[in-house]
């Protein structure tokens, strides 16, 4: 197998099978976490430890500044790059992170749509805003219709962007196409997470408490003071929350409630994103993260 992918829900122990896993089959681990693409929030991020860097290389962490406008189709370019240099050196590329679209860019040929005007994008977003998802959706349906078809009214995020593409006169539909093929640049092995919701919400509580333990208020308080943030950098999971905070409109009680139902639900999202997956197998992972690894190099 020339590729291995590791996903699953978030606190699933993505991060720690991959280690173990590159260590017997060597590989090096390529993220396809959005969020850890960003440099300067690594507590927030989750980005791997000095130590773990030691243990066994990464790519694609930290690569961009705050006030980078990142891109998919960006992140693609440099993840085949990635990809291939480690398959290059002979070694085995394993595509480890949370976030599905990044992963499928990662690991499959995706033409992908232009990115949208500024302007465009706004008024896109503010229909979706004032005028409400039902609404929003609905002038979706009336100006593309397939797109529609795929795009659940309450995800802002794909409404959003469903709408900019029409008014460009492209379609989310050929890409949510594309997004579910079994097609991959390299022969790869996608192996799948599985984990209880339960165990799911005990470990993000968990994890949550130790960020604000390790200074996560401090990390964000200087990332903002030192950087204007772009559209896609905003968007980084809990820096809503942790910024609340900052600025005195919550306290810290709050934006720990905040910052683990919103991780919650984006651990439900990654479940649905699993179950879709082409070819996924999946795995126990409540288990020791080695125990893990091992069944999943057994099968590449």
């Amino acid at each position: 197998m020339s590729v291995i992918a590791i996903f699953g829900p978030t606190a699933s122990g993505k991060s720690a099978v991959a280690l173990e896993l590159a260590g017997m089959v060597g590989g090096e681990i390529v993220s396809c976490d959005a969020m850890q693409l960003y440099r300067g929030l690594p507590i927030l991020t989750n980005q791997p430890s000095a130590a773990d860097r030691e243990r066994v290389p990464h790519h694609l962490v930290g690569v961009w500044e705050p006030d980078h406008e990142g891109s998919v189709a960006e992140y693609a370019e440099m993840a085949h790059a990635a990809v291939d240099d480690v398959i290059g050196r002979g070694r085995i590329p394993i595509v480890c992170g949370g976030s599905g679209l990044y992963l499928r860019a990662a690991l499959a040929d995706m033409p992908l749509p232009p990115q949208a005007e500024a302007d465009v994008r706004r008024i896109a977003e503010q229909l979706y805003d004032e005028r409400g998802p039902a609404a929003a959706h609905a002038t979706l349906a009336a100006v593309d219709a397939p797109a529609a078809a795929v795009v659940h009214p309450n995800d802002r995020r794909r409404v959003v962007r469903a709408l900019e593409l029409a008014e460009s006169g492209h379609t989310l539909a050929a890409s949510e196409s594309l997004l579910w093929s079994a097609d991959t640049r390299h022969p790869t092995l996608v192996a799948g997470l599985a984990i209880q919701p339960a165990e799911t919400a005990r470990r993000i509580a968990a994890r949550t408490a130790a960020m604000f333990a390790a200074g996560v208020v401090d990390e964000v308080r200087a990332a903002r003071a030192a950087h204007v943030f772009s559209s896609t950098a905003e968007r980084i999971h809990g820096l809503q929350d942790v910024s609340a905070l900052i600025s005195g409109e919550i306290d810290r009680e709050e934006a720990i409630r905040r910052l683990e139902t919103r991780t919650r639900r984006y651990a439900k999202r990654q479940r649905t994103w699993m179950r879709r997956l082409p070819d996924v197998r999946t795995v126990d992972a409540v288990r020791d993260p080695r125990a893990v690894a091992g069944d999943v190099a057994g099968w590449a």
